[in-house]
């Protein structure tokens, strides 16, 4: 990096960048002025694009859309998403009524009737209206009782509640009492954290470990927590015990307490960058006698405890010299060892899951005795449960395997513990495009126990009529030669053309991701079914490179300079649903929202031709100042350094705000995003949008004032939001 260019984290810009007005041939960037979050000009900008998109979407359809969405967002029949804290079931709900939301809580027996009642553990609204603040719920932790305290019959009652202004990334941490269900102030010793990226947990009773912003120098370049310190009760936050401090280029660094009896284990993590890490043990934390013990795993892989045993997952192939001479696991495996054998030095693993080239894994859950793992299978579910051997065992002693009887053609299925430290029970959810939501409880057992089918415990309504649909898996062949698999969802009759050469009108919205690992599941949405489905569309889920469809691989294929493979895979599916006579692209839109944002923007610029709209949200877009702003900084290992000439030579072939040709006709775009969004900076989305303009384009803008990146703070605004995206491609394309 030279020596005048900017810090990451700056968004300031130079004295000599042109201001409103500044015509678009300047040298400079002409519309950096708009990088100014709350700057009069900008916001006055932003306004003005907001009166236009209201005014452009204006009308019957656009209310009577707003008003079916928000009416899915606040029914009172969908499925409380609950956690066990103690004896009771803790749910956090909004609807209606109470816009920022109820945290509250009921028991078991009760939530398995139909109508459970609720007692009210914090009302948002209430706190929003007292403090004159926005908060938007973040979440909260429950400090585990010990073992003495719990026989002793005392209650859960320690809480930490994060809470972030308006939907922001920062938040505020405050120690909440569950019992006397109040704030604990300052002054009687409860813990607060001040604004900021970060975070507070519980290591006991009087201790936290805090990892925030302590002032000057102890930020990443992302503006994430560079130290972890242990906080005693009633002592300033300053005089709290460093644990572990990171290097100014690390992402963030965070420490915690596992408090399984027993298995009590304090744990620092220091993530480098996205996909490389390390963990370290530590003992006699915040003593003087305090010592770190790194696991010593690839800083690609991800490590976890549960009682005597470590998990590793690998992103990467590992050779290791076991017992029995060396071996190599793939990437994309899970492994598993005593934690004290690894620790002593001993490398005889055993790999409890392996991919195969249609296999990943979704994911893992302990309860008490055994391991439950989620695989994909060409993006379908099935649930597996793993018992292992007694750890005092020889070595090479074998996990057992059973079925747990869920799932479904087409239905992604979850599985989390109830309780991993004292209950072999799970959560089961299952959901598909066309089947709404259910909940299940189920008792997992080892293979010598009858398996026991989950107990239905609710189940959300449908909110639209889908007779006559279908929802099916399709392969499209991109670039170079991959199979790329791709959901659709409609009426059979324009899902299934009856003459696929026949010219289609059916609008057909293709909406992707292809980022950071995250694959697309089957799943349920009442908004995009009264929205869309119901009004005669096709919606279309592309599993492009890039995602975690089929595990580290899939997602490697399409990093820094292979990004393109990502965009090609969604250009071929976008041909693939033309050649099946299912649309024609004067009908067929492209939606992506964050890195989604990004691959719409690709699809504006590189692939105008396949498109009749483009939905682009909170975007990353102009990918020489991403890492610039925010927490840019710490997605340089997805899409590489732009100030790395050599990276930006790639880079730049895939920056949509760089890429734009104002003499190339483009389809229709909506931009959206958010002013209080602190991950992704707003100014993508309006840069690209002022660009567009000035150069004649068909462009719609809205930024929403508050939200954070997920775009809306309550139901309200997400009603509003959505209702604009689908107005939209309405217009453009039916």
């Amino acid at each position: 990096m030279s020596a005048d260019a900017p810090s990451r984290t700056d968004t300031t810009p130079s004295d000599t960048v042109p201001g409103p007005g500044s015509a678009p041939g300047s040298s400079e960037d002409p519309y950096r002025w708009l990088e100014q979050v709350s700057d009069d000009d900008a916001l006055d900008w932003v306004r003005a694009r907001n009166e236009h998109a209201h005014a452009a979407t204006a009308g019957p359809l656009f209310e009577e859309t707003r008003d079916a969405l928000r009416e899915v967002l606040d029914s009172d029949d969908r499925i409380p998403a609950v956690s066990r804290i103690g004896d009771h079931l803790y749910n956090f709900w909004r609807d209606a009524g109470h816009e920022r939301g109820l945290w509250r809580r009921t028991t078991l027996e009760e939530y398995r009737t139909d109508e459970p009642r609720w007692e009210t553990v914090l009302d948002l609204d209430e706190l929003a209206a007292a403090e004159g603040e926005s908060w938007v719920w973040h979440g909260a932790s429950v400090l585990r009782p010990t073992p003495e305290r719990l026989a002793a019959g005392e209650p859960w009652r320690r809480a930490l509640v994060d809470l972030s202004p308006g939907g922001s990334d920062a938040d505020v941490t405050r120690e909440f009492d569950l019992v006397d269900k109040r704030f604990v102030p300052v002054e009687e010793g409860g813990f607060s954290r001040p604004l900021a990226k970060g975070g507070l947990s519980w290591a006991d009773e009087d201790g936290v470990y805090v990892f925030t912003d302590f002032g000057p120098g102890t930020t990443t370049p992302s503006g994430y927590p560079r130290i972890v310190k242990l906080w005693r009760r009633g002592t300033p936050v300053d005089d709290a015990v460093v644990v572990y401090e990171g290097t100014d280029d690390d992402m963030y660094i965070r420490g915690h307490r596992s408090r399984t009896p027993g298995f009590e284990r304090d744990v620092v993590q220091r993530s480098i960058a996205f996909y490389r890490s390390e963990t370290y043990l530590v003992s006699d934390v915040g003593t003087n006698r305090q010592a770190l013990t790194r696991i010593d795993v690839p800083d690609s892989a991800e490590v976890g405890f549960h009682r005597e045993w470590l998990l590793v997952e690998l992103r990467e192939d590992w050779e290791v010299r076991t017992s029995s001479g060396p071996r190599t696991y793939p990437g994309g495996s899970l492994l598993a060892a005593p934690v004290a054998a690894f620790l002593a030095g001993s490398r005889d693993l055993t790999a409890v899951f392996t991919p195969t080239p249609s296999t990943s894994l979704a994911g893992a859950a302990w309860t008490r005795h055994h391991l439950v793992v989620n695989v994909l299978d060409d993006v379908k579910s099935s649930v597996h449960v793993l018992t292992p051997p007694d750890p005092a065992e020889d070595g090479g002693a074998a996990w057992s395997r059973s079925d747990l009887p869920v799932g479904g053609e087409l239905l992604t299925v979850g599985v989390r513990a109830v309780s991993a430290v004292d209950s072999d029970d799970v959560w089961v959810t299952s959901s598909g495009y066309l089947s709404p939501s259910t909940l299940a409880i189920a008792t997992v057992v080892g293979p010598d126990d009858e398996p026991r089918a989950p107990e239905p415990l609710k189940s959300a309504p449908s909110f639209f009529d889908a007779a006559g649909m279908v929802a099916e898996q399709h392969f499209a062949t991109s670039d170079d030669g991959t199979r790329v698999p791709y959901f659709v969802v409609g009426r059979a009759d324009l899902v299934r053309p009856a003459d696929p050469t026949a010219p289609a009108t059916t609008p057909t919205l293709l909406y992707g991701y292809g980022g950071f690992e995250i694959p697309l599941l089957p799943g349920y949405s009442g908004g995009a079914g009264r929205a869309w489905l119901a009004r005669g569309g096709v919606y279309v889920v592309a599993n492009i490179r890039g995602g975690g469809e089929y595990g580290p691989r899939w997602h490697q294929a399409a990093l820094r300079e292979n990004r393109h493979r990502a965009y090609e895979d969604f250009a071929a599916v976008a041909r693939d649903l033309v050649g099946r006579g299912i649309t024609t692209p004067e009908h067929l839109g492209a939606q992506g929202g964050s890195n989604g944002g990004l691959l719409a923007g690709n699809m504006l610029t590189r692939y105008p031709e396949l498109f009749g709209a483009v939905v682009v949200q909170v975007p990353l877009l102009d990918m020489q100042r991403y890492a610039h702003l925010l927490a840019g900084a710490s997605w340089v290992a997805e899409y590489g350094d732009p100030d790395d000439p050599e990276d930006w030579e790639f880079l730049r072939t895939f920056s949509p705000y760089h890429q734009f040709d104002a003499d190339r006709e483009h389809p229709p775009v909506l931009f959206t995003t958010s002013t209080k969004d602190d991950r992704v900076h707003p100014g993508h989305a309006r840069k690209m949008a002022a660009k567009m303009l000035a150069a004649g384009q068909d462009v719609t803008y809205y930024e929403n004032i508050e939200g954070g990146h997920g775009g809306a703070a309550n139901n309200a605004q997400a009603a509003h939001m959505s209702a604009l995206a689908w107005t939209f491609l309405h217009d453009r394309l039916a």
